[in-house]
């Protein structure tokens, strides 16, 4: 089923069950009040877990509420423990946001990111119901600062009780721009790589693979055989092409291949592109998961733990849109290494400068950059290591200006 049609099947009947979920849980406790997380997917969700977090450990009266836009998001999450209630977000029109706020009556809500939704924020204002943007992040490409459109764009961002910003250029933009309610707080996804790296979950089949040897190597061809496993993830098409012409001229090399989609056509192009020389993770067992030095995960949800058994890391989308997570390998103090188009991404150039990664826009660069990390990873990774501890108190922050704010 596709996306959109996932989207619309999950709309049916959503604010009734909303409201029937809601009446499920206990509000009559003194100061039990509704904190409202909204994530467009899984991503923003992972920033919003730390901060959800100290609302149960400092407010255990609250109650939570965490609302996806992404089908992805709310399939993968809807059974999430850190939150009272999860749900879709109705669709932003405004007789749905008058309706989705009667229901849950917030007393606060907390916005990750990237979402700006205008019908919700302005019956939000409207209601004098404080209300927070968190690490989101500000450029002067975007629309709220473009000639012409950018007035009708910013007036969404006045809705906001306190916008706290990962970064001071964003709030030095927003600053020039006349919007001052504006302070840094960090990325929440600081907290949350460290918290998972300080108890990956074990994964007894790939600890296998990166301890075996296939038969057609000998420890003569290979260079350190504990030092010499990639792991790829979150991967497209054209990360695929350029890691293959590495793997076919580094012997030494064991690959993991994590790929961002793993529908049948994106497995289908793997197996045409390695021309089937590797093991899925799912047809994998204790007696052929070593036979080869390719393997690829055909599962959802092991990336972030899979990166403890790296020596080092390559992080893909950065030949299309972005990059994707380069903090989850990071934090296991391994260098990592991405393609061009990364520098939407703060944290992307908080690792070059600490030394801890490099960005590629070709093969040559890439197995320049991959034969540096191998041979450098215990400096390049205690550098990885040191850029994430030293930004970890980011949720603790944003947390404490929260509650300052409504005080």
């Amino acid at each position: 089923m596709g996306k959109v049609n996932r989207l619309l099947r999950g709309q049916r009947g959503l604010l009734k069950n909303l409201q029937e979920k809601i009446h499920a849980v206990n509000t009559t406790a003194p100061g039990a009040v509704w904190w409202w997380f909204h994530c467009a997917s899984v991503g923003e969700c992972e920033q919003a877990k730390p901060l959800m977090e100290r609302v149960r450990k400092y407010q255990p009266q609250a109650k939570i509420l965490l609302t996806f836009f992404s089908p992805s998001g709310y399939e993968l999450l809807h059974d999430y423990r850190g939150a009272d209630v999860v749900s879709y977000l109705p669709l932003p029109f405004r007789h749905n946001a008058k309706r989705f706020l009667d229901i849950v009556k917030p007393g606060k809500a907390v916005f990750i990111k990237y979402e700006f939704w205008a019908a919700y924020l302005r019956e939000l204002r409207k209601r004098h119901i404080n209300t927070y943007s968190v690490a989101s992040v500000f450029r002067p490409q975007q629309a709220f600062f473009r000639p012409l459109i950018g007035n009708i764009y910013r007036s969404r961002l006045h809705c906001f009780t306190r916008l706290i910003v990962q970064d001071v250029h964003s709030k030095e933009l927003l600053n020039r721009y006349g919007i001052d309610n504006v302070t840094v707080g960090g990325d929440t996804r600081f907290n949350r790589v460290a918290q998972i790296s300080a108890n990956p979950q074990p994964i007894p089949l790939i600890d296998r693979f990166v301890k075996g040897m296939p038969e057609n190597l000998t420890q003569s061809t290979i260079i350190n055989p504990q030092s010499c496993t990639l792991v790829a993830g979150s991967t497209w098409l054209k990360d695929e092409q350029l890691l293959k012409r590495y793997i076919d001229t580094h012997p030494q090399v064991r690959l993991i291949l994590v790929p961002h989609e793993i529908d049948d056509t994106h497995l289908h192009r793997i197996f045409q592109l390695f021309e089937g020389r590797y093991i899925r993770l799912t047809q994998a067992n204790f007696l052929n998961v070593d036979t080869c030095r390719i393997l690829v995960v055909d599962t959802l949800g092991l990336l972030s733990s899979i990166y403890q058994y790296a020596d080092a890391a390559y992080i893909g989308g950065g030949f299309g849109k972005g990059i994707h997570n380069t903090l989850e390998a990071a934090t296991y103090g391994i260098p990592v290494v991405w393609g061009r188009n990364y520098h939407r991404f703060r944290e992307a150039q908080g690792l070059i400068d600490a030394g801890a990664g490099q960005a590629v826009s070709n093969y040559e660069e890439l197995e320049a950059a991959l034969d540096k990390a191998f041979l450098c990873k215990q400096t390049m990774g205690k550098a990885a290591r040191n850029y994430v501890e030293s930004e970890i108190d980011a949720a603790d922050k944003i947390y404490e200006q929260i509650v300052k704010t409504d005080e």
